[in-house]
């Protein structure tokens, strides 16, 4: 077992699970560690570290809160201690979307159906009292591109110009995320909890949701099914994509929203995972470039991406295009 958290036993004391069995959870991309508190004949939870300064609890108390009160599932709070990073929250059991999609594929189309209605219905709330997803937020994600991919790749590339095409791709959009929706970020299969035994499901359950913000219904919709770490068919996307167009009546210039969000989510992405493996030696996360490079092919593909499409073009060697992404030594 890796080495606990100093206070963990004092914060459990605390909460009066001082009894429990402590199993480390691995983790992700982040400073937050998870464990599994399981006790005797009793129902067992699931314990948040989230230290500052790197990390900060509070929003994913907030946001948990707000999506709560408005009717999803997200995890109950049990106890937390902010300052020290300790949240202590329901226990969803093991039906995480990805793993259980990778012992049951034959359930895939219910599974992306239930996630889009859930999308849907989160829709239909007015969005929660979080941050706007803005010209300058977009922009700074889509930079990771340039600041961490790039120089990997040994590339001198146009950066200013870089930022003009996407500020002229994303500028339409910002007055049809008005007054938005809640924009989770991260709403994808390894952020779903699938709920209740199989034979009889009690909906999805939310996690991962801390940096939500006010934006553009199309942006989980990206998250969802062009996930960087699972692949999900073409043909399951426009499927997907129909049904939220239809149930949600969403407007004409959805699809080309999506394309531009599109392309923007991979782009930062691309741009976190490189500097995972360069800053944080985490190598893992390479292997997923190459899926997340070729969804952004398909975005940069729809003409409202037209702009940044030829700044790939004269910036981005054909070479690593074709490898999509090539090898990042």
């Amino acid at each position: 077992m890796s080495e606990l958290p100093t206070g963990l036993h004092e914060f459990l004391a605390q909460a009066g699970w001082n009894d429990a069995e402590i199993d480390p959870i691995p983790g992700d991309a982040s400073f937050r560690r998870y464990f599994r508190l399981t006790r005797p004949n009793r129902s067992g939870a699931m314990l948040m570290h989230a230290p500052p300064p790197h990390e900060d609890p509070v929003p994913f108390l907030d946001v948990a809160a707000w999506l709560t009160s408005n009717g999803l599932r997200a995890p109950a709070i049990l106890a937390a201690d902010p300052p020290k990073g300790w949240v202590l929250t329901e226990d969803f059991g093991n039906d995480r979307m990805r793993d259980w999609l990778d012992l049951n594929p034959g359930g895939e189309l219910g599974a992306y159906e239930d996630a889009i209605d859930a999308l849907v219905d989160l829709h239909t709330h007015n969005p929660g009292p979080f941050a706007p997803y803005d010209l300058p937020t977009y922009q700074r994600e889509a930079d990771l591109f340039t600041e961490w991919y790039c120089p990997a790749q040994g590339l001198i590339v146009d950066a200013e110009g870089y930022r003009s095409a996407w500020s002229e791709v994303l500028t339409p959009l910002l007055d049809r995320q008005r007054p938005g929706v809640t924009v989770l970020r991260d709403y994808h299969a390894e952020n779903i909890m699938l709920l209740g035994d199989p034979m009889h499901r009690q909906g999805q359950g939310l996690i991962d949701f801390q940096d939500a913000l006010v934006g553009h219904p199309a942006y989980d919709l990206v998250s969802l099914l062009q996930d960087a770490r699972r692949d999900v068919s073409p043909q399951l996307e426009a499927a997907m994509l129909a049904r939220y167009q239809e149930r949600a009546q969403a407007d004409p210039e959805f699809l080309a929203d999506y394309a531009r969000l599109g392309a923007q989510r991979n782009a930062k992405i691309v741009g976190i995972f490189t500097r995972l493996y360069r800053r944080d030696g985490k190598p893992r996360y390479l292997d997923f470039i190459p899926r997340v490079w070729e969804a952004m092919e398909r975005d940069l593909a729809n003409p409202a991406l037209e702009p940044v499409a030829q700044w790939f073009d004269a910036n981005i060697p054909a070479e690593l295009r074709a490898a999509f992404g090539g090898t990042i030594a």
